[in-house]
């Protein structure tokens, strides 16, 4: 057996998960929201705009999953694809606790890593990057890779975008 083999392996079956999580949300697929469901639940995790938001983390999942699993653009994708899970699993996962049984980050953390796994060790040669002869650089792949952790970590610290005219509306 060989390497090139195994992360064909995990790139594929990650990437369809992901794939699948953002088919759910871009198309309604699989019992998933569709676009308006994942805008409002967006929004209830406190993001906004809701739909800048719901654009980024549904392509992320839906266009990123495909193209991790051919293996395109891989560290690029990986970075997107971490930064999209550091969100998920501080917004929705962390605080229920490890276990998935009860929702927690315990199936997300698998995903992010094995997507650092792949990041870190390149698509292998069953990869459109290698039929495309697209080579990056160790340094350039763990560039993207602390990119991303960064680019996760500031979205769920900081959810709410606004101009510098935007205030605040008064309650009621």
């Amino acid at each position: 057996m060989n390497a090139d083999l195994a992360l064909l392996l995990i790139r594929v079956v990650i990437g369809l998960i992901f794939f699948g999580h953002g088919a759910q949300k871009v198309l309604g697929w699989w019992g998933g929201p569709g676009p308006t469901g994942w805008r409002t639940a967006i929004g209830r995790m406190g993001f906004e705009p809701q739909e800048f938001w719901a654009a980024i983390s549904s392509a992320t999942e839906f266009i990123g999953g495909a193209l991790f699993a051919l293996g395109f653009l891989t560290p690029l994708v990986a970075a997107f694809l971490v930064a999209q899970s550091i969100v998920i699993i501080g917004k929705v996962h962390y605080p229920k606790g490890f276990w998935n049984t009860q929702g927690g980050f315990e199936f997300p953390l698998s995903l992010v890593a094995a997507v650092l796994a792949v990041a870190i060790a390149g698509p292998g040669a069953y990869s459109a990057d290698a039929a495309f002869n697209l080579v990056f650089s160790d340094t350039f792949r763990l560039a993207l890779i602390v990119l991303g952790i960064i680019a996760g970590a500031v979205a769920l610290a900081v959810p709410r975008l606004t101009s510098a005219g935007d205030t605040p509306a008064a309650s009621s």
